[in-house]
């Protein structure tokens, strides 16, 4: 085994801007699962508002908020009906402006989700489209004479399953929607269409948010007649266009969701020259672990050196321009905890250990709601307890093609969107103190042992951990612009890199395993200094030699 000490090196390029989201660590809230104020079993705003005083201890600076715009909730708010209102089950605009003042008060930012690429087939503008084929707002979404034999115009394949295409009889048509035939796509080659958007996007800007979340971006260029869905030719001309008519000017975070970004596209998309966002949230660490057949339904086994090749590309593809988004999970992905750690044996280890890792790289931390408690994923039994349409979609259509029901569901219990989506778990009291009502969806039992509640007063709970995390983000340079250089690459069980700037440099060793693992340390790594964070006792050496116990991970400052 090549276990090479040569670092990877990357070309000298002039310095980044300072940016203040350089500084900042985001926290994501799913607000039907965060926080219910009113006992309806569903999350809402003024139930986030009550958790303010938790995420100004945690040390956040924004807080990205999944959709709550006024929706049929097909795709849980990812289908919107209208732009420039809340969906009553999260509350109103008075409530939501409130939300913005108070968490500036609380030196927290609000940024905001929002969904372009597509609507909700109940928004005004798909109900005019649908009408006739000479309605003004026709043009507005994306329509197709049959084929020759009636049917769909091309093959395109829905992401969640079955064709892309859905024949409306009124006019003989048939619509675009690359998600659910709920979510028809929007004709972003219509000028009135971004007009319209950009119009819309400063009428938030204007609420005073710190930003937007930008749902699957990459689709917004899209040529259906040639099946070319992401990265279309005009992606980042409609991108450019749309920061200099909305944000452009202003001190707001943006960040794009870009399942298709290569290290290459993403300095299109975040280039300091470009004018275009702020950066993007990449998924390369997640796809490379799923089956080519059955995708992230059936998991290949978790891959290391494969991980790190990745998160050390991208960290050398935007050093000196661009800006890395970095997350373990999300709302559509499974529980970090439980897809990279160890629940059953070393949960509070592991959960330090990868929350470490991801902190002390170059780039934004994100936090999704209840990882900064180990919240893990859902132990569902049936089909029956699932809400999340594209595993409902994907269960009928993975079982025409063969897979076993049992299969399905050990697949979506590692890989399922509901995983993420369980209410956040705030305490031992019924429901995990989510709600005084039944909740949309059942809530993980563990919820007695992992709570908010309890992680706040143990000092060395994952909570705390994640506390000090932040915090060296806000007092250490070296953790924000530090150049980063990967170790020992090939090693099957150690994630070794360093960060260095100017005389400070941090070495960040961690064991993925659930086994102790001896190292010997090349020269470069032998070095003595303050232990920024370790998850079990402090190491202020490294010598010839040292030995990582179960999911161990360590920081140390060599100060030169």
């Amino acid at each position: 085994m090549d276990l090479s000490a040569t670092p990877m090196r990357h070309p000298e390029r002039s310095p980044l801007e300072p940016k203040w989201w350089h500084t900042a660590t985001i926290y994501q809230v799913y607000p039907r699962s965060f926080c219910d104020s009113n006992g309806d079993g569903i999350g809402d705003i003024p139930g986030v508002i009550s958790k303010l005083d938790y995420l100004r201890k945690l040390g956040i600076d924004v807080i990205w908020l999944s959709p709550i715009y006024k929706s049929p909730m097909d795709d849980n708010g990812y289908d919107i009906s209208d732009y420039r209102d809340i969906a009553p089950e999260f509350g109103t605009l008075a409530d939501f402006d409130r939300l913005v003042e108070e968490a500036r008060k609380h030196g927290i930012g609000i940024m905001l989700d929002l969904v372009v690429n597509h609507t909700s087939d109940e928004h005004p503008w798909f109900q005019q489209s649908r009408e006739a084929t000479d309605n003004p707002f026709r043009d507005f979404y994306i329509w197709r004479k049959p084929a020759k034999d009636g049917g769909p115009p091309n093959g395109l394949k829905s992401s969640f399953g079955g064709p892309a295409w859905t024949l409306d009889a009124e006019t003989g048509a048939y619509y675009l929607h690359m998600f659910s035939r709920r979510q028809p796509d929007l004709n972003w080659e219509n000028p009135a269409v971004r007009r319209e958007i950009y119009a819309m996007m400063n009428w938030w800007l204007d609420r005073g948010i710190a930003g937007f979340r930008m749902d699957v971006i990459d689709y917004i260029g899209k040529q259906p007649d040639q099946e070319l869905i992401k990265d279309g030719p005009h992606l980042h001309d409609y991108l450019q266009e749309m920061s200099a008519e909305t944000f452009g000017s202003r001190d707001i975070l943006t960040v794009g969701e870009t399942w298709s970004a290569t290290p290459g596209s993403a300095l299109l998309y975040s280039g300091r020259d470009r004018g275009e966002l702020s950066m993007v949230f990449q998924f390369e660490h997640v796809t490379q672990q799923w089956d080519e057949v059955y995708g992230k339904w059936r998991p290949k086994p978790f891959d290391l050196v494969g991980l790190k090749t990745v998160l050390g590309k991208w960290q050398l593809a935007l050093a000196k321009d661009g800006w890395n988004s970095l997350f373990w999970g999300n709302h559509d992905l499974p529980r970090a905890v439980s897809r990279y750690g160890d629940v059953s044996g070393y949960h509070v280890q592991s959960a330090k250990m990868l929350a470490t890792v991801l902190h002390l790289l170059k780039g934004t931390p994100y936090v999704y709601q209840g990882e900064e408690i180990g919240m893990t994923n859902m132990p569902f039994t049936s089909i029956e307890q699932y809400r999340d349409v594209e595993t409902l979609n994907m269960h009928r259509l993975h079982l025409d093609a063969g897979l076993s029901p049992e299969d399905f569901i050990k697949g979506a219990n590692q890989s399922g969107r509901d995983n993420a989506r369980t209410p956040m778990q705030w305490s031992a009291a019924p429901h995990g103190g989510f709600s005084t009502g039944v909740p949309w969806i059942d809530v993980n039992p563990n919820y007695a042992t992992v709570n908010a509640e309890r992680a706040m007063t143990d000092e060395q709970s994952i909570w705390n951990h994640y506390r000090k995390l932040i915090a060296l983000r806000k007092t250490h340079p070296v953790v924000v612009y530090g150049d980063y250089q990967s170790w020992l690459d090939t090693h099957p069980d150690l994630f070794v890199y360093t960060r260095t700037l100017n005389k400070d440099r941090v070495v960040v060793i961690a064991n993925f395993r659930p086994k102790a693992v001896t190292l010997t340390l090349p020269s470069e790594l032998q070095i003595e200094g303050p232990c920024l964070i370790c998850n079990y006792g402090p190491v202020q050496r490294l010598g010839d030699t040292i030995e990582l116990r179960p999911y161990e991970a360590i920081a140390i400052l060599d100060q030169g």
